[in-house]
């Protein structure tokens, strides 16, 4: 995308260390089925890792080839790269409504008018559900507020990504550190809250002391598209031939684009699927 677009999604491979002791075991059968690099480490491993961290665990899953991007970036870049390719983008035009005729989707209704296609994908997010409601196979995808601090950092005054729990930080090639996330059942709400950032902020500095010499720049709420045991609906539709759904990754959509995006490509395409669908089908039982 940099070389076709000249616009940068600053990915880069910082490594994450994980502290969930209790999956250790776990994380670890896991590497050595999908041939990933998996590392138990010890605390003064992770020191060195991690400089930054107040108190380094006993013990810590250490991933490093686990890389970050920077989502708008990488948004705009994939914008300006579906424009290059031909791509026509209908921007600030909601969809309303799915027009069917027999087990075909005609067309989707917005404020301007139908828009025809041979084959739809609904990929809504949090409002999936709603758009597929009267079309008779439910999709338990709601939406989960999730509210995120950024701080104003240096670069390399934290080093890699750290998840602990429902946490994570990110640091950012510009020093630029990302903290978050609450996760919050208020509906459709994406206001922010001085309780959510006084939490966020008092467990960020008790860990990685170094971010209390760097001001917040920014708090902000998304709405991920929950769904039942995190696991995302990818399929055709059971009702209607040229229906499909690609929605309900919570907090992985970025992880786990690219995989999701080719397993329905191949399921429109009659391709040959890159992972087994079934447990991704709207019907399928999930955890």
């Amino acid at each position: 995308l940099l070389q076709d677009t000249g616009i940068d999604p600053e990915y880069q491979p910082s490594g994450m260390l994980v502290m969930a002791p209790d999956e250790a075991a776990q994380a670890l059968a896991w590497a050595a089925r999908q041939a990933r690099r998996v590392e138990q480490i010890d605390s003064c491993a992770c020191a060195a890792l991690e400089p930054a961290l107040a108190e380094p665990p006993a013990s810590a899953l250490w991933l490093p080839e686990v890389g970050q991007i920077r989502n708008p970036r990488l948004t705009r870049a994939l914008r300006a790269d579906i424009l290059r390719r031909g791509a026509t983008l209908l921007e600030h035009r909601p969809s309303t409504g799915l027009l069917r005729t027999g087990d075909r989707v005609t067309a989707v209704q917005t404020p301007a008018g139908a828009v025809t296609a041979d084959a739809v994908v609904v990929c809504a997010g949090a409002w999936t559900a709603e758009l597929l409601a009267d079309l008779g196979q439910a999709t338990e995808v709601h939406p989960v507020r999730g509210q995120m601090l950024l701080f104003h950092g240096r670069p390399d005054a934290v080093r890699r990504i750290v998840l602990e729990q429902n946490r994570y930080l990110i640091p950012r090639r510009d020093g630029r550190v990302l903290f978050g996330s609450t996760l919050e059942q208020v509906g459709f709400d994406k206001s922010t809250t001085a309780a959510a950032r006084e939490e966020l902020y008092q467990l960020a500095v008790s860990r990685f002391p170094a971010l209390r010499n760097f001001p917040i720049e920014r708090q902000w709420a998304g709405l991920r598209p929950g769904s039942p045991g995190g696991v995302p609906y990818i399929a055709r539709h059971p009702r209607f031939a040229n229906l499909y759904v690609n929605a309900g990754h919570f907090r992985n959509g970025i992880v786990l684009a690219p995989a999701s995006a080719r397993l329905l490509a191949d399921l429109l395409l009659g391709r040959a699927p890159v992972v087994d669908p079934r447990p991704y089908a709207l019907e399928a039982a999930r955890p």
